[in-house]
């Protein structure tokens, strides 16, 4: 390490907080690559004495600095919390389990009896969780109350790998005769789906002993709600429970509102952009109006929600007295129905609770038609992954209609071809298309039409999957599709950008276009396509310009947006 590192990395650790048993580093930008980088840093953690709480936030830990820091840690049986979020920046995913396998161990050595455990904003993915599940079912964890594991691109697999982890620490703890009483949980942004929020669901069942749930943003539809309430429902003690930004719809509604009448610590409901629709929000409100008398905020705000239901929601807080905040925002109620639910809380004298109506949609005609046929595509739709996920393991489901009651002879399914899979794209379909796929869908598209193109791409980029085969078979249809185009003489490269991110909902257009609904596919095939020959290397700049602009979209995809943001940055 050069002399002007040394003595910066010196001056940065004289900023250095102790106290109170916390030793921190937080917000230094320290880059620890190797042993002689973290010495400073160990120093101080063997020099301090009775150290309950560690900050490394905000810093870089590479492989080698992190088994030295281990080392340090093995003799801190006293440290409690371990405040390690966003201290990876700028690593390879692969750098980060053993990273975190050498801290866990150093952990386990010590004795260390953890109460809090933070690993947020860590871009670790499914393998990351693998790199501290020996700690989890270690001792050092049997006295965990706070795991926070916020924007780590988890996924399905990441979430199932935590929950067994997080049961076989209860069960470990409980025949001590101690077991594990989790009370926070934070695992928004992570992409845990339907089967991701199942598994850990039946993990809270089990512990029992939750009183804040954060899972916001996790693409959990109806069945991985119902599970979640279901385990609710047996946790007496919860007080905040936050899945703002996932998809209820009545059904996921309904079942949550049911759970919210047998809690009664409850003080945030947070279920915001979640989709309730009029029919959720009336059982959301008579769970309110039975109990929930702890109440201090209830969020339905981008639900939906129409003028009945918004009524019956205002006029269900009458006697919520610790009631701080009601958010409507976003709804289609219209000018007449914000006025009214402004009277009704006045008579209440509780109009001071009532958030900003400034996005309101305005009234909508046909609600219950609108509603009946939205909530039928969903389930399709829903039903149509359940099917596809399970495709490996079991039969494909045949229509009722062409199977006749007696027969034994399953009906294979219906051939697929490009059309097909263009018109209700899947993963199932593009496997289907056999081994000649992506040739196939590149020779049937006009390569000459940049619409065209965009509309191709962002089709088969919308079935992208972590698992081998889809991933596989994704980007050899992009590679033959785009390789195509821009070997073309008259391909436009900069319209392909600009109409690209258009349909990405990243660049405004005059006309009315039709965004894409997740931009985790597309987010994830182009952090592929970026480093092939054929894509222009003109056209980073532009893409990285967009994506590090602000935008709720990319929130929700914060894993897939963080690594096309790191590949582009290495190009």
């Amino acid at each position: 390490m050069a002399s002007e590192d040394i003595t910066k990395l010196v001056e940065s650790l004289a900023k250095t907080k102790v106290g109170g048993g916390q030793l921190s580093f937080k917000g230094q930008s320290l880059k620890l690559n190797t042993a002689e980088d973290a010495e400073e840093v160990i120093k101080q953690i063997e020099e301090f004495d009775g150290l309950e709480a560690l900050r490394l936030e905000g810093n870089t830990v590479g492989v080698e600095a992190a088994k030295v820091i281990a080392k340090a840690l093995e003799k801190k049986s006293e440290l409690k919390r371990c405040h390690w979020s966003d201290m990876f920046t700028g690593r390879l995913r692969s750098e980060i389990p053993p990273a975190l396998i050498s801290l866990g161990d150093a952990l386990i050595t010590a004795g260390a009896q953890l109460v809090e455990l933070d690993l947020s904003d860590n871009a670790f993915g499914p393998d990351g969780v693998r790199g501290f599940e020996a700690l989890l079912k270690s001792p050092a964890c049997y006295t965990l109350q706070e795991l926070k594991l916020n924007n780590c691109g988890m996924g399905i697999g990441g979430g199932k790998i935590l929950a067994a982890a997080l049961k076989e620490c209860h069960r470990k703890s409980s025949a001590q005769g101690k077991p594990l009483a989790l009370k926070v949980f934070v695992a928004g942004r992570n992409r845990l789906e339907n089967d991701g929020a199942t598994a850990l669901a039946e993990a809270f069942g089990i512990i029992g002993t939750l009183e804040e749930v954060h899972m916001p943003q996790n693409g959990i539809n109806h069945p991985g709600i119902t599970a979640l309430a279901q385990a609710f429902a047996i946790n007496p003690l919860l007080k905040v429970i936050n899945l703002n930004d996932n998809t209820f719809t009545e059904k996921g509604a309904v079942a949550m509102a049911e759970t919210l009448k047998a809690l009664r610590q409850i003080e945030v409901i947070n279920f915001g952009d979640c989709l309730v629709r009029s029919k959720g929000a009336v059982a959301i409100a008579d769970a309110v109006k039975e109990g929930l008398h702890k109440l201090k905020e209830l969020n339905l705000s981008f639900c939906e929600i129409k003028r009945d239901a918004a009524l019956t929601v205002a006029e269900a807080i009458e006697d919520k007295t610790e009631l701080e905040k009601l958010d409507l925002n976003g709804n289609c109620l219209g000018e007449e129905v914000c006025e009214q639910l402004h009277e009704i809380l006045e008579g209440f004298n509780m109009a001071s609770v009532l958030g900003s109506l400034s996005d309101d949609e305005g009234e909508e005609e046909d609600e219950e038609e609108e509603e009946d046929e939205d909530e039928e595509e969903e389930e399709e739709e829903e039903q149509q992954q359940l099917e596809e996920r399970g495709a490996e393991e079991q039969e494909p489901l045949t229509p009722k209609k062409i199977i006749d009651s007696q027969a034994s002879t399953p009906v294979p399914s219906p051939p697929v071809d490009v059309a097909t899979f263009l018109a209700f794209p899947s993963p199932e379909k593009l496997l289907r298309l056999g081994p000649k796929c992506s040739v196939l869908i590149a020779q049937q598209t006009d390569t000459s039409d940049v619409e065209k193109v965009v509309a191709t791409l962002l089709r088969i980029s919308s079935v992208f999957k972590d698992e081998a085969p889809v991933k596989t078979a994704v980007h050899e249809t992009t590679d033959a599709l785009m390789k195509k185009a821009f070997s073309s003489a008259t391909f436009n490269s900069d319209a392909f950008i600009t109409n690209l991110l258009v349909h990405m909902g990243l660049l405004k257009s005059e006309e009315k276009i039709k965004t894409v609904p997740s931009l985790y596919g597309i987010l994830m095939t182009l952090n592929h396509m970026v480093q092939q020959d054929y894509f222009p290397k003109s056209l980073a700049p532009v893409l990285s310009a967009f994506v590090t602009k602000p935008n709720r979209a990319l929130d929700s995809c914060s894993f897939a947006r963080h690594m096309l943001l790191q590949t582009l940055h290495q190009l």
